[in-house]
């Protein structure tokens, strides 16, 4: 939608930006389609929708293919203007990716460690210990 909606605005910075994203990261770009748009069609299937293992694999992909998108969202506004070398694409480096290992290695640990001393307990099951509740079977 979001080629669409560059390509139907009629504003020249927005075409040039959907077209940079569709031609300097063709690749990546097909990706995210294929992985956000094309994998959850599988839900259609009944037997892929009672499989606890392939609903969590689509889940997966389909998160890849967010994340490729806001890569392309953030790299194409990057490069194109605000880049020392005009005209070449960004490419991650070595300090990029430790950041990002970074980040995970610290908020994983987060939220086990969260979920382990605030357990998550659902409302009705904490309404059915209180010795006021009145539950009806």
């Amino acid at each position: 939608m979001e080629a669409f909606f560059g390509w139907y605005s009629g504003n020249r910075f927005e075409r040039f930006m959907i077209g940079t994203a569709c031609m300097a990261h063709t690749p990546v770009t097909t990706g995210f389609d294929c992985l956000h748009i094309v994998t959850p069609q599988f839900l259609w299937i009944k037997k892929v929708r009672s499989n606890l293992l392939v609903l969590w694999l689509i889940s997966i992909v389909v998160s890849i293919g967010m994340w490729l998108e806001r890569f392309v969202i953030v790299v194409t506004s990057l490069h194109v203007i605000f880049c020392l070398r005009r005209g070449a694409c960004y490419q991650p480096s070595m300090w990029t990716g430790r950041c990002l290992s970074a980040r995970l290695d610290f908020s994983l640990p987060c939220c086990f460690l969260f979920i382990r001393f605030l357990p998550m307990i659902s409302i009705f099951e904490m309404r059915t210990i209180l010795p006021e509740a009145e539950v009806e079977e």
